[in-house]
């Protein structure tokens, strides 16, 4: 099969069913609906350093594989830290940015990065994104969050990529069957902690409602997006979606989104989470209050998720990045990873070395945050 690589420098000028088509409904942010509203909204934009050129393999009219690919400028919003690596090159006399990144912008969350149509040989597919990817004339390329065994295919490849180990915390079912399932997994002392907590929030005067789909109106979200913002202005700063873009996400993927609202003893909302589901996992992705409770993150963000996958037959539960609070919570440590290229064999060793010694602390850090898990020893 011959196949024709196009670089697309707007999602618009790519047909959202040949786009959807290839990327199926288990990963909600690989969708055209979600990129394209990222950069419809200006949140992904020359204008925010995030230029889109996205690689697209055809065969004649019909796209059969595709990768967000961006042009970037710093590295805001990714959540794989490399601004180290930024400024030793930089200090050597080098030029780190603009640098090619294949990621979904601001969302750190493991799933999909390169759609295929069935008919495609992924060997193929990956050889000539490699060999595109390295004439760019740019010094670098970044792929974040890919599945594991699409990281080993890449590798498999392209030997010159460098692989770097992160760690989130997810929540599975263990075959829990309901909450207080989940709860009797624990150990006693952890168990009367979360019964506390969600206690605590009660007592606080205030109730949890979920709402999916067509049941967040324009007014919800409108609620939910005046919390966000809080959260940000809380660290001096301001989020990087517009309203719009969740306006976008309403009325273009519906069944993708489940909202957790807080309500006071009026009914009045006073607190919010926006998560998004695929077909197994619920993404715990915005939070914000205009109240300062106790408790009430631990429950808006964590146990109303958890009750939510075990009211819906989801397996896995991510609700976003850092945070080792959630190992007492029964979220897991679980292993993340990224792919590097560097153009410059010299700067490409130095930063092997250094993921080398990483990779032995991430070890030693896995190996620890396994002990802090809640559970009794026979579960």
């Amino acid at each position: 099969m011959s196949l024709d690589i196009r670089d697309i420098g707007a999602m618009a000028d790519i047909d959202a069913q040949q786009w959807n088509a290839l990327a199926g409904v288990d990963y909600p942010f690989i969708r055209h609906e979600f990129l394209n509203a990222l950069e419809m909204t200006g949140a992904v934009s020359s204008r925010t350093g995030w230029t889109p050129h996205h690689l697209t393999l055809w065969q004649d009219d019909r796209l059969v594989g595709a990768m967000p690919r961006y042009l970037k400028d710093h590295s805001w919003g990714e959540y794989v830290f490399d601004w180290q690596w930024a400024d030793a090159w930089e200090r050597a006399g080098g030029t780190y940015y603009p640098k090619q990144l294949s990621a979904i912008p601001f969302t750190p969350a493991t799933g999909p990065r390169l759609l295929l149509s069935g008919d495609v040989d992924t060997d193929a597919a990956l050889a000539a994104m490699a060999e595109h990817l390295e004439s760019a004339g740019l010094q670098s390329w970044h792929l974040l969050f890919p599945e594991a065994s699409l990281a080993q295919q890449w590798r498999r490849c392209w030997p010159e990529l460098l692989q770097r180990s992160g760690m989130q915390y997810h929540w599975f079912d263990r075959d829990y069957g309901d909450f207080e399932g989940f709860l009797a997994a624990m150990t006693s002392k952890r168990r009367k902690e979360v019964r506390r907590e969600r206690r605590r929030v009660a007592e606080q005067g205030l109730t949890m409602r979920r709402l999916t789909g067509r049941e967040i109106d324009r007014s919800a979200i409108q609620h939910f997006y005046r919390c966000y913002q809080i959260t940000y202005l809380e660290h001096g700063q301001r989020g990087y979606l517009d309203i719009e873009f969740f306006y976008r996400l309403v009325q273009d993927m519906p069944e993708s989104l489940v909202l957790v609202q807080a309500l006071d003893e009026t009914s009045r909302p006073v607190a919010a989470a926006l998560c998004l589901r695929g077909s197994t996992t619920l993404y715990g992705r915005y939070w914000g209050s205009e109240v300062e409770t106790s408790c009430l993150h631990f429950e808006a963000c964590y146990y109303q998720g958890i009750e939510h996958c075990l009211a819906t037959g989801l397996s896995r539960f991510d609700p976003g990045t850092q945070g080792e609070h959630k190992i007492a919570r029964g979220f897991e440590p679980t292993v993340t990873c990224s792919l590097h290229w560097l153009a410059h064999e010299g700067f490409r060793d130095a930063v092997a070395d250094f993921l080398a010694r990483e990779e032995t602390v991430m070890d030693q850090m896995r190996l620890d945050a396994a002990t802090m898990l809640p559970f009794r020893q026979a579960h």
